[in-house]
């Protein structure tokens, strides 16, 4: 089991981060691909994000499927994602999980929690996927972080 947490300061309140993190296709506009493993991402279920919106992310290994697993507007979201065999054994899953909280005059604190579990043959390789995940949500925090810096 693979677990760490990530913490930022965004310049906007926890609303407006909230509805950044929970619109799943925005990502293709603010997160870019340079330092991550994400090509794009696509929610695959039709309506507004809820708990079991579905969608798969494009990324350098292939597509990856996942669904919303906890979403209490605006304060916690939490993505689950997981990787299949083509015989459909489960290789490994994530749990990546965003709070939110008021700090300063409309800033916010985003403690970004990632929890992620390997399975069979994986386990040997949980390492080297501890440091591929570190690297990767860095990147999604520091491109949040980015999106909001050119604010008006």
């Amino acid at each position: 089991m693979v677990d760490f947490e990530l913490e930022r300061r965004v310049d906007a309140p926890p609303a407006v981060v909230f509805a950044r993190l929970a619109d799943i296709e925005a990502y293709n506009q603010w997160m870019p691909t340079k330092g991550s493993i994400r090509r794009r991402s696509q929610q695959t279920s039709v309506g507004e994000p809820v708990v079991g919106t579905t969608y798969v992310d494009q990324t350098l290994f292939g597509p990856t499927p996942g669904e919303i697993a906890e979403l209490e507007a605006p304060h916690t979201l939490t993505y689950h994602w997981w990787d299949r065999s083509k015989s459909g054994r489960l290789n490994m899953e994530g749990w990546p999980g965003y709070t939110l909280e008021a700090v300063g005059d409309g800033e916010t604190r985003v403690r970004h929690g990632v929890s992620m579990r390997t399975h069979g043959i994986y386990v040997l390789a949980t390492p080297v996927l501890r440091l591929i995940a570190r690297r990767e949500r860095t990147a999604v925090l520091d491109a949040l972080e980015a999106s909001f810096a050119s604010r008006p």
